[in-house]
């Protein structure tokens, strides 16, 4: 009887641990993507500016800066899950990207003093934003470990815990970028 009691008993603490680990997990990754949120929402209050900036330059791609903005109100104005809104973000650095392009082809846009303080908080605001989603994606890497590994994948299936969306990046981010003197 002592020995069942005993075998009970650690069966019991095991699955306290497995629980407890993966709601640490899952903690840490919504803790990593609120930290990141705080980042977002500083890039999403300069988007405005930057099409306001960008407009009277960039009389074709009107419908660049639209997107952009509708993308915009999209992920600030509905309450919107966290894969959600990571989908959306992803798609918002896409178009941020198309933007970046089309900078290129307005040399006048680029001597603008407005713009070249308006591109530096943008640029700024990245690079904080790339380290938030480094520790984002850090986060749920660990999370994804802990949820596919035997015994704590069976735990996280009991509990209902499933699989968080990656930060990524679009395809247009990932060719070479053409540094060419124009």
């Amino acid at each position: 009887m002592p020995v069942l009691i005993g075998i009970l008993l650690l069966v019991s603490l095991l699955l306290v641990f497995l629980y407890n680990n993966l709601v640490r997990k899952k903690n840490a990754v919504e803790n990593a993507f609120f930290s990141m949120d705080v980042m977002l929402k500083k890039r999403y209050d300069l988007i405005p500016q930057l099409v306001e900036t960008v407009k009277g330059y960039m009389h074709h791609e009107r419908e660049l800066l639209s997107g952009l903005t509708e993308l915009r109100q999209k992920v600030i104005q509905e309450q919107l899950p966290a894969n959600e809104k990571v989908k959306l973000d992803n798609q918002i650095n896409t178009v941020l990207q198309q933007v970046r392009v089309q900078f290129e082809n307005y040399p006048e846009l680029k001597a603008s003093e407005n713009f070249l303080r308006l591109q530096g908080a943008v640029n700024e605001t990245e690079e904080q934003l790339a380290a938030s989603r480094r520790y984002y994606n850090a986060a749920v890497n660990d999370y994804h470990n802990v949820l596919e590994t035997f015994p704590s994948s069976l735990m996280a299936s009991w509990a209902g815990m499933g699989r968080k969306e990656y930060f990524s990046i679009g395809e247009a981010e990932k060719g070479v970028p053409d540094l060419s003197i124009k």
